[in-house]
């Protein structure tokens, strides 16, 4: 798909992934205890789905965007070549950054598609 072409309908889906959710709080009980996290995912199961451009969440995130090599992002790249759609970034809002719950590399990609482009998100 040509960057020119891009819309943010044809790129990503309206509703994440159920497997979004429970990767989600895998990550976050790195961070929290279990049962704070289990909640966070449950407020995320229940928010509505925004938007916001890839690159304000990559920098509230404060996180280094992956190389356009990295096998993920690769993978979310021929995704999008073969027009499947991508699932919404999940984000939970930290003390001092964004922590992105589920999404990373289909953020970075989405950066290198098009970095002004409104990805679909849930933040709690």
């Amino acid at each position: 798909m040509k960057k020119n072409m891009l819309t943010r309908d044809k790129l990503w889906l309206k509703e994440p992934e159920d497997h979004d959710f429970p990767a989600a709080q895998d990550y976050l009980e790195l961070l929290f205890e279990p049962d704070q996290a289990k909640k966070m995912v449950e407020k995320l199961k229940k928010a509505t789905t925004i938007t916001k451009k890839s690159k304000d969440i990559l920098r509230a995130s404060k996180l280094a965007l992956l190389p356009e090599t990295n096998i993920h992002v690769k993978e979310n790249l021929k995704k999008v070549e073969k027009n499947k759609k991508l699932s919404p970034i999940l984000l939970v809002r930290g003390q001092n950054e964004l922590i992105i719950a589920d999404g990373y590399h289909r953020l970075c990609c989405s950066y290198y598609l098009t970095e002004d482009l409104e990805v679909p998100c849930r933040l709690v």
